[in-house]
C-alpha cells in the first residue's frame, strides 16, 4: 500500500484520459481539476468504494459517500518507523486535528478538534475516544489515551464537526481506535525501539485463528528519561481482542486492555524567560515537592454482532473497567491552612461500566433505500476522591515535602448518562443522499461529602439536551462529491472541572454545560492523474458555542472553570494525495481556525484567586488553539524493494497562553526524516527503521498550559532526537 492517509484504491478498465496535472500544490486548483476530469470519464470509470468507514454511520460505510469530515489511518500510517507510544505521532497528518505530546506523561496528551478540546490541562476533553467500541471516555466527557495500544492497532477513524454530537456528551470530534483482528496465519511478532532520552519500547504481538476462533494479543514496556529534568516515566500495557464466531449470524468479541504507570514524574510548566534560557530545566517546585502520578487501569469489554435476518441487525456492547490515580502536586503548605482546601496530593479510585444496545434495519423509502439505527446508552462512574497534605509536620516548619500527610477530602462522586438516538441514512434521489441523526443525553453529577471537618459539601446537578444533526451530499459526478451539514453540540463539565471551586473545596456546581451550533460545507473529489489516482477533500466549517467553559485558575496542576458567555470557531480543513511518479507519493493537510471570544468576561490573573477582576475583552483569540497547522510528507517507495524513506514538515501557528492574549507560544515549522528496510525470508519478516526528528534542531514550545497562574505557561518541545527500530515477525 503506497498512499499515506485514506488509500484510495481503483482498477483501470479502460484507457485513461488527458491527466490532469499532479503537482498542483493548490487544494483549489486541484479541486476544479477534480471536476473537469470526473465529468470527462464519468460513463467509463468503474464507481470506487475507497476507504470503508463506520464512525460515522455506525455501519460500513465508504467515506467519499459520507456527508461528514472524515478520515481513516492505516496500520501502514500508524507504523511508519515511530515509537508507537502516543497519538500524537500520527493524529498531526489529519486536518482540523491538534495533537501535542507534552513531553510529559503525568499529564497525558493534549488533543483538540477544530479547537473544541484545547483548554484541557489533564487527559483527553472536548472529543470523544472509543478503543473497539470500548467508549475510552468517561459519561463525563474526560477521556484517557494511556491504555492504547498502537502496535496492534489496524486502524484510526476521526471524525471531526456536527455528527460527533451522535456520539454524545462531545463537541469536536471523534476518535476511533481498531484493534487488528488475528488470523488467516498465526504470526508471533517482536518489536523493539530506542532512542534519545533513554526512550525504548519493547513489545510482543501474537495473532492467528482456530477454527471459528480469532485473536490478537499485545504487550508494550516503554520507559524513558525524559527530554527534560524530572520527566521520566515508565508504562506498561497490555492488549487483547478475541473473536468468535459462534454462527453465521452471531459474533461474540472479548476486548481486554490493561496499563500500569508506576510513577511518571511532572516537570511542570517554565515561565517564558527560564524556557528561553534552558528549555530543559525544570521549575523548581515540581523537584521540591517531588511532583508525580501514578495510574494503574484495567478494563474488559464484550461485544454482540447479531443478525436477525435479511435486513436487521443488533449489536450489544458491555464493558467494566477500574482506574486508580494518586498525583502529587506542588501546592505550598501555606496555601493548604485554609479550611476548605483539598490538600496538594489527590488519591483517585474509579470504577466505570456501561452498554450500548443497538438495532439497524435495511429498508426502502419510496422505493430508494434506506438504512435506520436506533439505540440506548447507559454509562455510570463511580468515584472516591481523597484528598491530602503533601507535606507533613506544620505548615511554618513541614518536615517532609512531597509526602502523603493529613486528611483533607473525602467524597463519594458518581456520574451518570443515559442516552437514546437515532439514526436514519437515505438515498432518497439517484445523486443525493441524506444522514439524518438526533441524540437525546441526560447525564446526572452526585457528590457526597465524608470529609466534614470544614462543612458539608455534598450536592447533585443533572444536564439534559437533544442534539439534532443532519446532512447532505451532493453526487455532482461519480468522483465529485459535494455536501453540507448542520448539527447541535452538547458538552458537560466533566468531574475534574467540577471539582475545584475558585473559593475553596467542594464541587463547583455553578459551571453550566456548554452548547453549540455547527454547520460545515465540503467537497470529496478523486481523479487519475498522469501516475496514479489522486485523492482531495477540503470543508469550511462554523461553530457558535454558548456558556463556553474556560479556564479560571491554573496553579501546581489544580485548575478551576468557569462559564465565559459564546464563543466563535470558524475554519478550513484539507487534504490532497497522490502519487508524483517513479514511486514517490505526495501528502499534505492544511487546517486554518480562527476561534474567538464574542463576549467580554471577568478572569484571574495569577494563584490564589476567588473572584475574577480582570477584563477579557470580546474579540481575544480563545487560549490553546493555533490559527494554522500543516503536515505534508514526500514519500519513496521504490516497488518490490522493501525500502522506503520520506521526510516529512511540519509547522503550526502561533498559540497564545491565555485568555488576555497577553504572550504566546511562537509559530514552528519541523522537519522529520524516516528511512526503513523490509526482508522477508521463508516465514520471516524483519524490518528495519531509523527516524531523526527536528533535523535542524529547532527550539519552540511544543505545547501550553493555559491560564497558569505563576506565568509557567510554556512546555518545551525536544530538539534535535533520534530513533532506532527493529521488528521480526514470523507465520506459522
Amino acid at each position: 500500500m503506497h498512499t499515506l492517509l485514506s488509500p484510495i484504491r481503483r482498477r483501470r478498465t479502460t484507457a485513461p484520459a488527458a491527466p490532469c496535472p499532479s503537482n498542483l500544490p493548490a487544494l483549489a486548483v486541484a479541486l476544479a481539476c477534480a471536476s473537469l476530469c470526473t465529468g470527462a470519464r464519468a460513463q467509463s470509470q468503474p464507481q470506487d468504494l475507497g476507504t470503508v468507514v463506520v464512525t460515522a454511520t455506525r455501519t460500513a460505510q465508504p467515506a467519499f459517500d459520507i456527508p461528514a469530515s472524515i478520515d481513516a489511518l492505516d496500520a501502514d500510517v500508524l507504523g511508519a518507523s515511530q515509537l508507537q507510544v502516543n497519538l500524537s505521532e500520527s493524529l498531526a497528518r489529519v486536518p482540523g486535528i491538534v495533537a501535542q505530546n507534552r513531553q510529559n506523561y503525568a499529564q497525558d496528551l493534549q488533543i483538540s478538534s477544530r479547537g473544541f478540546g484545547a483548554r484541557s490541562t489533564f487527559g483527553v476533553r472536548g472529543l470523544r475516544l472509543f478503543v473497539d467500541g470500548i467508549p475510552a471516555t468517561m459519561p463525563d466527557g474526560q477521556g484517557q489515551t494511556s491504555h492504547i495500544d498502537l502496535t496492534s492497532a489496524d486502524r484510526i477513524e476521526v471524525l471531526r464537526g456536527p455528527f460527533s454530537a451522535l456520539y454524545g456528551n462531545s463537541s469536536g470530534g471523534v476518535v476511533n481506535v481498531f484493534t487488528q483482528d488475528g488470523g488467516p496465519d498465526t504470526v508471533a511478532e517482536i518489536s523493539a525501539a530506542f532512542g534519545s532520552d533513554h526512550a525504548h519500547r519493547v513489545g510482543v504481538q501474537l495473532s492467528g485463528q482456530q477454527g471459528a476462533a480469532q485473536y490478537a494479543i499485545s504487550a508494550n514496556r516503554f520507559q524513558t528519561d525524559g527530554y527534560r529534568d524530572h520527566s521520566a516515566a515508565e508504562r506498561s500495557t497490555f492488549n487483547g481482542k478475541f473473536s468468535l464466531a459462534a454462527s453465521p449470524d452471531s459474533r461474540w468479541t472479548l476486548v481486554l486492555n490493561s496499563v500500569d504507570l508506576p510513577e511518571a514524574q511532572d516537570p511542570l510548566g517554565l515561565t517564558r524567560a527560564d524556557w528561553e534560557a534552558d528549555p530543559r530545566q525544570v521549575a523548581s517546585v515540581a523537584t521540591l515537592y517531588n511532583t508525580r502520578k501514578s495510574v494503574h487501569q484495567s478494563q474488559a469489554g464484550l461485544i454482540l454482532n447479531q443478525r436477525l435476518g435479511r435486513d436487521d441487525r443488533l449489536q450489544w456492547t458491555s464493558y467494566y473497567g477500574e482506574r486508580e490515580t494518586v498525583q502529587y502536586q506542588s501546592i505550598p503548605p501555606a496555601s493548604q491552612q485554609a479550611a476548605t482546601s483539598p490538600g496538594g496530593v489527590i488519591d483517585l479510585s474509579r470504577n466505570y461500566w456501561g452498554q450500548d444496545l443497538r438495532w439497524t434495519h435495511s429498508a426502502t423509502l419510496l422505493e430508494r433505500p434506506l438504512e435506520f439505527t436506533a439505540g440506548l446508552s447507559d454509562d455510570i462512574l463511580n468515584e472516591h476522591r481523597l484528598g491530602f497534605r503533601n507535606y507533613t509536620g506544620p505548615a511554618d516548619a513541614p518536615d517532609a515535602l512531597g509526602v502523603e500527610g493529613a486528611l483533607r477530602r473525602n467524597e463519594l462522586n458518581r456520574v451518570s448518562s443515559f442516552d437514546q438516538y437515532l439514526q436514519a441514512n437515505w438515498a432518497f434521489a439517484q445523486d443525493w443522499n441524506a444522514l439524518l441523526g438526533l441524540r437525546h443525553s441526560k447525564v446526572g453529577f452526585v457528590s457526597s461529602d465524608r470529609y466534614l471537618d470544614n462543612g458539608d459539601d455534598s450536592g447533585r446537578t443533572t444536564y439534559e439536551a437533544s442534539t439534532p444533526v443532519a446532512g447532505l451530499m451532493y453526487k455532482l459526478s461519480r468522483d465529485l462529491h459535494l455536501y453540507a451539514s448542520f448539527g447541535r453540540g452538547f458538552e458537560t463539565p466533566t468531574f475534574n472541572e467540577l471539582a475545584y471551586r475558585p473559593g475553596g473545596g467542594g464541587l463547583n456546581f455553578d459551571l453550566s454545560p456548554a452548547t453549540s451550533r455547527q454547520w460545515e460545507l465540503g467537497a470529496k473529489a478523486r481523479w487519475d492523474g498522469w501516475a496514479g489516482p489522486w485523492g482531495a477533500n477540503i470543508a469550511y466549517y462554523e461553530a457558535r458555542t454558548d456558556h463556553e467553559i474556560a479556564v479560571l485558575t491554573n496553579s501546581g496542576g489544580r485548575s478551576t472553570f468557569q462559564n465565559v458567555g459564546r464563543t466563535l470557531r470558524q475554519g478550513l480543513d484539507a487534504s490532497l494525495t497522490g502519487p508524483l511518479g517513479h514511486d514517490l507519493w505526495w501528502y499534505a493537510a492544511l487546517a486554518t481556525l480562527n476561534a474567538r471570544y464574542r463576549d467580554s468576561f471577568l478572569t484571574c490573573t495569577a494563584a490564589p484567586c476567588k473572584t475574577p477582576s480582570v477584563e477579557v475583552p470580546a474579540g481575544k483569540r480563545i487560549p490553546g488553539i493555533p490559527d494554522l497547522t500543516f503536515y505534508t510528507e514526500l514519500q519513496w517507495r521504490p516497488q518490490a524493494s522493501g525500502f522506503e524513506t520520506a521526510v516529512e514538515f511540519r509547522q503550526v501557528g502561533k498559540v497564545f497562553v491565555d485568555d488576555r492574549n497577553t504572550d504566546a507560544a511562537p509559530a514552528y515549522g519541523v522537519v522529520n526524516l524516516r528511512v526503513s528496510w523490509t526482508q522477508k525470508a521463508g516465514g520471516w519478516t524483519l524490518r528495519e527503521f531509523a527516524r531523526l526528528d527536528n533535523v535542524g534542531d529547532r527550539h519552540y514550545a511544543g505545547s501550553v498550559i493555559v491560564n497558569e497562574g505563576n506565568s509557567r505557561f510554556f512546555e518545551p518541545a525536544p530538539g534535535r532526537t533520534w530513533l532506532l527500530g527493529l521488528n521480526a515477525g514470523y507465520t506459522f
